[in-house]
């Protein structure tokens, strides 16, 4: 998931690191930006390295919410700090000119004690209040987003 920083297992979205061992300018692990997946399964043409679906996005996803930056890492650290949580997906819309954060939540275990104590930490986290929404495991898109802004520009 972006904002974690840790591996994804093959056919889930993450950002695409590379390592290239040119002797005039060698890059370890380097950190592209950019989000794909690795598809399963040698390649039609017979290349035998791994593949991978193509552009997805971009892993820097930090928007701006009710004048507060919120970033894919806090969501990371809100999900993180509940293990009843699988994934989050922060959907920002807005209402009469006024920002309307949406965290959505996989879990199993879903309960309004737990909703208000991921609300709490949100706010906690990201210095902004954001409404909790609890939706059954495998709900989120795997699209590799984290953030998604929704806000209409007129």
């Amino acid at each position: 998931m972006p904002g974690t920083r840790d591996p994804v297992a093959p056919g889930q979205v993450g950002e695409l690191v590379v390592t290239t061992l040119n002797p005039d300018f060698p890059l370890i692990r380097f950190s592209t930006g950019d989000l794909t997946a690795v598809l399963p399964g040698p390649s039609p043409c017979g290349r035998t390295n791994m593949r991978i679906k193509g552009w997805m996005g971009r892993a820097d996803q930090a928007t701006k919410v009710r004048g507060m930056f919120v970033h894919p890492e806090q969501v990371a650290e809100v999900v993180k700090r509940h293990p009843e949580l699988k994934r989050a997906r922060l959907v920002v819309d807005a209402k009469e000119g006024l920002d309307q954060p949406t965290l959505r939540c996989e879990t199993a275990l879903g309960s309004p004690q737990l909703a208000v104590a991921i609300g709490k930490t949100f706010q906690s986290v990201c210095k902004v209040r954001a409404a909790v929404e609890l939706v059954d495991v495998g709900k989120l898109p795997n699209d590799g987003k984290v953030i998604e802004d929704v806000r209409k520009v007129v």
